[in-house]
C-alpha cells in the first residue's frame, strides 16, 4: 500500500473512532437526560401485557353531517421543519445534590398521594360522572355527561406512573357515546379545553389509538359549532340542531376567551391526523383578533367582550387579562411553540400582547415593600387614559408562567423578569392569608408609581373604607372580594413554569409551601379534597363546599407533581401545555 493509502486509511480510522466515541457520548448523555422520561414511557406504554383497547363508534357520527355553511377553500396547515432559532424555554439542567433529589423525590410522592386518594374516590362515587362531590361522596353532571374528570385526568394518570389505573381509564373512555349528552346546550370552550385537551394529550402520550378515534368524533362535534353563516363559532352548540347541519345562530356577544380559546387543541388535532378542516376553522377566527388587536382602545389587548356575529373585536372600554379573557392571551405563545414558529402571526400577536398588558400591571402599597407585580382590570376613558379597578382575580395568576414562557420564546429577558414579579405577587397572595391559600378575587391599592411605591397604613386604611368588603381583620394590604378557594391551579402553574424556565430551586421551595397549605386547608372527612369557602378565617377546620373541580386532578396537583420532578418529565421544550395543562406535542 502507497504511503498517500496508508495515511487515508489512517484518517478515515481516526475520524471513525471520533465519531463512535460522539455517538457513545451522546448516547449516554441523551440516556441520562433523558432517563426518566424514557422510564415512564417504558413503564406506560408497554403493550405486551395487555389487549389495546378498542373505541366504541358514539351512536352519532359527526363527521357525516351535511353543513349548510361550508367552509370554502380550506387553508392549510404550515408544514416543514420548525424555525431553526426557535430559542429553548428550559434552563439547563443542573447537577443537584443526592439530597436536594431526595427531596423532591419525597414531595413528588405526596402529591401522588393525594391525587390518588381523589381519584379512588371519584371511581367509588362518581364513576363515569363530570365531577366528585368529596363531601357526601356524590356527583355531578354539568359537562354534557362525558365523564369530565376522568378524561381530565387521564394525562395525570400516565405522568404519575399509574398504569393499572390509566389502563382502565382508557377502557372507559373508549365507550363514551359523544351522540348523546346531558345538556341540550354544550359549552364549544370547555369542551374544547377539558375533553378534546385530554384526550388529544393522553393520545400524545402512549398512542393508543382508541384515544385517537374518540379525539377525532369529539373534534367533529366541535367543528360542528362553526356550522355558522360567517364560520364564526358558537359559545354554545344547540345539541339536536347541530346534528341536522341546518345551521346555528352566533350569539350576539361573547367573553373573549371563548372563541380564542379554542386554538391549541385544534391546530393539534389536524397536526395528528393529517385533517386541515380543523386548523382553517380555527385560523378563520384567529385572522379576526389578529386584524384587530391593534385597532381597540388599549392596543395589544381586546375588550373582554366581542361579538363574533359581527366579526367585532375592537369596541368596548373594559379590559381584563383574568376571566374572561386570560387564556386567548396565554395561547399566543404557545402557538408560536405549537407551529414551530413557521405561522408568523402567532409571534407578532403575541409581543402585542405582552407589551400592551402592561397598561394593567401596578405595584401594591405592602408593608413590607416587596416590588411584586399584580395584574388589574381596567377600563379606557374617553381621553385615552386607563383607569385600573385595583382587583386582581386568582385566574390571573396564570399571567406570571405565560409571561416567561413568552421571554423564553421571544428570546427576551425582560419578560421573564416581569413573569417573575407576577409570580411572586401571587405567592405572596398565598403566604399573606392565614390559611396561607390566596382569595379567588381582592383588591390591593396601587402604588404612586413603579418606582415609588412605600407602606403607607393611613393612606391604605382611607382607600380600602371606601369598598364595603373591607375588613379590618383582613391582612394588610387586602381587601377581599371573594374569599373562596376552589382548588385553583393558576398560581402553582406560574410558579412550575418559572422553575422550569430559570432553574432556582427557590421556587420549589415557595411551591412546597402553597401545596401543603392547600392540602391541609382542603382536606374533607373522606380524605378527598374541596373548595374553600372563606381563606381569610384560621380556623380548626375551614369550612368547605361540596365540589372538586376536575382541573384540581388535571391542573393543580399535575403542576405540584411536575414542579418536583426532573425536568425532562414533559419537557417544555417538546410539550406545549393547554389551559387545562393538557401537553401537546410540539412541532419539530
Amino acid at each position: 500500500m502507497s504511503s498517500r493509502g496508508r495515511k487515508y486509511r489512517n484518517f478515515v480510522t481516526l475520524v471513525a473512532a471520533a465519531l463512535l466515541v460522539w455517538w457513545t457520548l451522546s448516547t449516554i448523555s441523551g440516556a441520562l437526560s433523558g432517563s426518566e422520561f424514557s422510564k415512564l414511557e417504558r413503564l406506560m406504554n408497554d403493550q405486551r401485557s395487555r389487549q389495546p383497547a378498542i373505541a366504541s363508534k358514539s351512536s352519532f357520527d359527526w363527521s357525516q353531517v351535511p353543513y349548510r355553511f361550508p367552509p370554502g377553500v380550506v387553508t392549510p396547515l404550515p408544514t416543514g421543519p420548525s424555525k431553526p432559532n426557535l430559542p429553548k424555554i428550559q434552563a439547563r439542567p443542573r447537577a443537584d445534590s443526592a439530597a436536594h433529589e431526595r427531596i423532591q423525590e419525597s414531595r413528588r410522592r405526596e402529591v401522588k398521594k393525594a391525587f390518588v386518594a381523589d381519584w379512588e374516590a371519584y371511581k367509588k362515587y362518581a364513576w363515569m360522572k363530570d365531577a366528585l362531590k368529596p363531601i357526601s361522596g356524590g356527583f355531578r353532571d354539568q359537562f354534557s355527561g362525558w365523564a369530565a374528570t376522568l378524561v381530565d385526568s387521564l394525562d395525570t394518570l400516565w405522568i404519575l406512573g399509574l398504569r393499572d389505573e390509566f389502563d382502565e381509564a382508557v377502557d372507559a373512555v373508549a365507550k363514551i357515546d359523544f351522540g348523546h349528552s346531558t345538556s341540550s346546550r354544550v359549552n364549544t370552550f370547555e369542551t374544547n379545553i377539558r375533553y378534546l385537551g385530554g384526550l388529544i394529550a393522553a393520545y400524545d402520550l402512549s398512542k393508543r389509538e382508541a384515544l385517537l378515534v374518540k379525539a377525532v368524533e369529539l373534534g367533529d362535534l366541535i367543528y360542528g359549532a362553526f356550522n355558522t353563516e360567517n364560520r364564526m363559532p358558537v359559545d354554545f352548540i344547540d345539541f339536536d340542531a347541530a346534528k341536522k347541519g341546518e345551521g346555528l345562530v352566533v350569539e350576539g356577544t361573547v367573553v373573549s376567551a371563548s372563541p380564542g380559546t379554542l386554538s391549541l387543541e385544534l391546530t393539534r388535532l389536524s397536526q395528528i391526523t393529517g385533517d386541515p378542516k380543523y386548523y382553517d376553522a380555527i385560523s378563520r377566527v384567529m385572522d379576526v383578533f389578529y386584524q384587530g388587536q391593534q385597532k381597540t382602545r388599549l392596543p395589544g389587548l381586546w375588550p373582554m367582550f366581542v361579538s363574533m356575529s359581527s366579526q367585532d373585536v375592537v369596541e368596548g372600554n373594559r379590559f381584563t387579562l383574568a376571566g374572561g379573557a386570560d387564556s386567548l392571551y396565554e395561547y399566543l405563545p404557545k402557538m408560536h411553540a405549537l407551529l414551530g414558529g413557521l405561522e408568523s402571526k402567532y409571534e407578532e400577536m403575541s409581543r402585542r400582547f405582552l407589551e400592551g398588558a402592561k397598561a394593567l400591571f401596578f405595584r401594591p402599597m405592602i408593608p413590607n415593600n416587596e416590588p411584586i407585580l399584580i395584574p388589574s382590570s381596567g377600563r379606557v376613558a374617553d381621553d385615552g387614559s386607563v383607569i385600573l379597578d385595583q382587583e386582581t382575580e386568582h385566574l390571573g395568576c396564570y399571567l406570571g408562567g405565560a409571561y416567561a414562557l413568552a421571554g423564553r420564546l421571544l428570546n427576551n429577558q425582560g419578560y421573564v423578569n416581569i413573569g417573575s414579579k407576577l409570580t411572586l405577587g401571587c405567592v405572596y397572595g398565598y403566604r399573606s392569608f392565614p390559611t396561607g391559600m390566596m382569595p379567588e378575587r381582592l383588591n390591593m391599592v396601587a402604588c404612586e408609581s413603579f418606582e415609588k411605591c412605600e407602606w403607607d397604613e393611613k393612606r391604605f386604611v382611607e382607600e380600602a373604607a371606601k369598598q364595603r368588603e373591607w375588613k379590618e381583620d383582613q391582612p394588610a394590604g387586602f381587601i377581599t372580594k371573594d374569599a373562596r378557594y376552589i382548588l385553583r391551579p393558576e398560581a402553582i402553574e406560574s410558579v412550575f413554569i418559572m422553575y422550569r424556565v430559570t432553574g432556582k430551586p427557590v421556587w420549589q421551595e415557595l411551591g412546597w409551601n402553597m401545596f401543603n397549605a392547600i392540602i391541609n386547608g382542603t382536606r374533607t372527612s373522606l380524605g378527598t379534597h374541596a373548595a374553600v369557602r372563606d381563606v381569610t378565617q384560621k380556623t380548626p377546620t375551614l369550612t368547605q363546599e361540596d365540589y372538586m373541580e376536575s382541573f384540581w386532578l388535571a391542573e393543580t396537583l399535575k403542576y405540584s407533581y411536575l414542579l418536583f420532578s426532573p425536568p425532562d418529565i414533559i419537557s417544555l421544550d417538546d410539550y406545549v401545555l393547554n389551559t387545562e395543562a393538557h401537553p401537546f406535542l410540539r412541532h419539530k
